[in-house]
């Protein structure tokens, strides 16, 4: 056989070899028809690695049961890893919970709904419902918590108070700021107006956000907001003069903070924009009692009624007949 001959059969003999055999990609990745009679399965999720069995991943009607099934196709490097293009942060969950049936997971709301979107795409039905039901669970815990922030800063509480949708009472005791002795019955009327603000808190908690403010300079003072702005204040706290002595007195005007309560109301869910709610807003404080102050400018702007307690401006700890009595 002459040279030619024998390079003309070595080449058709090339030919139909490489007919006969499947053709491979350059990247050395091939479809996932390996996995077909294996036991083990190499995976790379996103650069984490994992090593598990075709029987744990086969446990539930998932993809990840398809991709061993050869129902979906994956790509496959020449060290014969499973190549996902996911993130792998959360994958191990999603193993174990394939090999117990159950797992423990993470309290951060974030993280759980991260694990959720694991679950769902790869169609974990048993984690998607275990993800669910965590979720519903903190759900009602959280409904059932009262909140009430505390105020660090007026950077802060200016910012608070302009973006809330809802109606803001304020809660301002800052009993350390006081250069005068307390009354005798001052402690004890602080504390009632400290319990009266929890009370509030649980009969309208979700209607209006309350704040407590421990930085400021009154005493024991309540505010009231709606539409980002302050409509009323309550000051609980007076001077009074004793024999040769000032004392704070410090009041608890139930009713009237109660009454301010129920009035900002109104700008719940936005219903007190517009004159109309302002009209009745204003009707309402000018039904109020003396001591009731309104500040602001005329022409039809809003102003604040300022409630200040001046029903006992004088005081004296002496017995009858002996009381010298100093105005203010």
């Amino acid at each position: 056989m002459s040279a030619e001959a024998s390079v003309g059969s070595h080449a058709a003999d090339s030919a139909q070899s490489a007919v006969s055999q499947p053709a491979f990609h350059n990247t050395d990745e091939f479809s996932n028809r390996g996995l077909l009679g294996s036991k083990y399965v190499k995976l790379n999720v996103g650069g984490s690695l994992h090593y598990t069995t075709v029987q744990t991943l086969s446990k539930e009607d998932s993809l990840l049961r398809s991709i061993c099934d050869g129902g979906t196709e994956v790509s496959i490097d020449s060290e014969g890893w499973v190549v996902l293009d996911r993130c792998g942060r959360h994958f191990g969950l999603v193993l174990n919970f394939l090999r117990d049936g159950s797992v423990p997971l993470p309290e951060d709301h974030k993280e759980l709904d991260e694990v959720l979107k694991e679950a769902q795409y790869y169609r974990v039905q048993g984690l998607v419902q275990h993800c669910l039901s965590a979720m519903q669970k903190q759900k009602d815990v959280f409904e059932t918590v009262c909140r009430i922030p505390m105020i660090t800063s007026a950077k802060e509480e200016q910012k608070m108070i302009a973006t809330c949708r809802k109606p803001v009472v304020k809660l301002q005791n800052n009993r350390g700021n006081n250069k005068y002795s307390y009354t005798s019955n001052s402690d004890d009327n602080l504390l009632k107006n400290i319990e009266l603000f929890d009370k509030l808190v649980l009969r309208f908690n979700g209607r209006v956000l309350f704040v407590k403010d421990v930085l400021g300079d009154e005493i024991c003072c309540w505010s009231f907001y709606g539409e980002g702005r302050k409509i009323a204040e309550v000051c609980c706290t007076s001077i009074v003069y004793a024999t040769e002595k000032k004392q704070t007195k410090v009041e608890f005007p139930e009713a009237r903070i109660f009454e301010e309560t129920l009035n900002i109301l109104i700008y719940e869910n936005g219903r007190g924009s517009g004159p109309g709610g302002l009209h009745l807003l204003d009707s309402r404080g000018s039904a109020s009692s003396l001591g009731a102050e309104e500040e602001g400018a005329t022409g039809g702007e809003r102003r604040v009624r300022r409630i200040h307690v001046r029903r006992h401006i004088m005081h004296d700890e002496r017995g009858p007949g002996q009381q010298t009595v100093y105005k203010d």
